[in-house]
């Protein structure tokens, strides 16, 4: 009995061995006949995880320009702070340089400004007002003679020598 335990036991493991066989050369004539639907599925899938991966990678990067956007804009909005700051500090000491050396601030020469351009106002109101009595004294003046008009003045006949 053991030798032909044994021997049903070797044919069990022949005819297993023989289906395993037979199934890799079914698989492998299956995948003959599907191998190019299975690849053009895989580049189909493929082209999928690409596109997602592209799209999850754009938005990533505008994430990443929109912040450094507003750091930059910070950045700049300090600067300028910065720069307001130091030019206010630049004016109030060149005005206090400018006021010890006697020099008058921008306020006071407007103010000199505006009198005169008021005294010019002032000044034309009374020219235009003093030019008819100016006539009408030219009018009642005397007039000279042409004998007098005529005449050379001594100076004059003194220093022609």
């Amino acid at each position: 009995m053991a030798a032909s335990d044994d021997d049903k036991s070797t044919d069990r493991i022949k005819d297993s061995a023989q289906q395993i066989w037979l199934a890799g050369l079914g698989a492998f004539a299956k995948m003959q006949q599907e191998g190019s639907k299975a690849f053009e599925a895989l580049v189909k899938d493929g082209v999928g995880v690409q596109k997602r991966t592209q799209q999850a990678a754009e938005e990533t990067l505008a994430q990443a320009q929109a912040r450094m956007t507003g750091f930059a804009n910070e950045f700049s909005n300090r600067a300028a702070g910065g720069w307001g700051k130091l030019e206010n500090i630049f004016e109030d000491r060149v005005a206090r340089a400018l006021e010890k050396l006697g020099m008058p601030s921008a306020q006071e020469v407007a103010a000199l400004q505006a009198r005169v351009e008021a005294l010019e106002a002032e000044l034309k109101r009374r020219d235009g007002a003093a030019k008819p009595a100016r006539a009408a004294a030219r009018k009642t003046a005397p007039r000279k003679s042409a004998d007098t008009a005529s005449k050379p003045s001594q100076r004059h006949k003194s220093t022609g020598g």
